[in-house]
């Protein structure tokens, strides 16, 4: 198993679980707000084990499914198996951000989750993706949010570490899965997004007063849409988005362009 498949395979156990869940609620949300009400063409870069891919195309979409890791893909296809009426609607495709053989082809929709903060800048996967949206489509990225950085180990007590990351700036923290991730402000991928023709919308920061539970979280069904609706309704303000472990940046491209 590679770095990256062992890396895969503990986010698709985070995924199962309530934390895990939360996040791809609040992105999936926001998405659906978004979308046109008729199947769209999408494109999930980084897909991994196919959560994302399988919820939008559970809503009705056609979704195309890119990961360069072929046991990420495997699981991804093992789930989609499970669930047969979608068939039609996903396909799977091995590649990476940086080399995606796709024939020109636009797309509604551009997801790229949990992706960025693997890469060491953001400038050259942002200018692939922008011009993978057709238009009036849109680009969704999500990414680790650099202004939060130290607030999750705060929370959970490690405050050596928080005030180590905190005083000295750091762009870049340990995570869940045990590999040190880089952080993206929401600010700088609006820019990017618009340097290549897009229209960026309003940010959201994810995951903002739950993130520093751990995966053993298990809230009944009435706290979690407790917790799924306080989240939601912070995501859109400051101060509160700005201390969300995740950013979710959208950005559209004009109809005509």
């Amino acid at each position: 198993m590679t770095g990256f498949d062992a890396v895969g395979a503990a986010y698709t156990a985070h995924s199962a679980g309530a934390r895990g869940r939360l996040r791809h609620d609040l992105v999936e949300r926001r998405l659906l707000a978004e979308l046109p009400d008729r199947p769209c063409r999408i494109l999930d870069v980084g897909c991994g084990s196919g959560e994302m891919t399988l919820r939008l195309a559970s809503a009705g979409h056609r979704v195309t499914g890119a990961d360069p890791s072929a046991r990420m893909l495997a699981a991804a296809a093992g789930r989609l198996a499970t669930r047969p009426r979608l068939s039609a609607r996903v396909r799977w495709l091995r590649a990476d951000i940086e080399e995606l053989p796709l024939g020109g082809r636009r797309f509604d929709l551009v997801c790229c989750h949990g992706v960025l903060m693997y890469l060491d800048e953001p400038g050259a996967a942002m200018a692939r993706l922008t011009g993978l949206v057709a238009p009036g489509g849109l680009l969704s990225v999500l990414a680790k949010n650099r202004h939060a950085i130290g607030v999750r180990e705060a929370l959970r007590g490690d405050r050596a570490t928080a005030r180590r990351l905190i005083e000295s700036g750091a762009d870049r923290s340990v995570g869940n899965l045990e590999v040190a991730t880089r952080g993206d402000t929401a600010e700088e991928l609006d820019r990017l997004a618009a340097r290549y023709g897009l229209v960026p919308l309003p940010w959201q920061g994810v995951r903002i007063f739950h993130d520093h539970l751990d995966d053993s979280w298990s809230p009944t069904p009435a706290a979690y849409t407790e917790a799924l609706e306080l989240e939601w309704a912070a995501s859109w303000r400051s101060p509160h988005r700005d201390l969300g472990h995740l950013v979710h940046t959208l950005a559209r491209r004009p109809p005509c362009a």
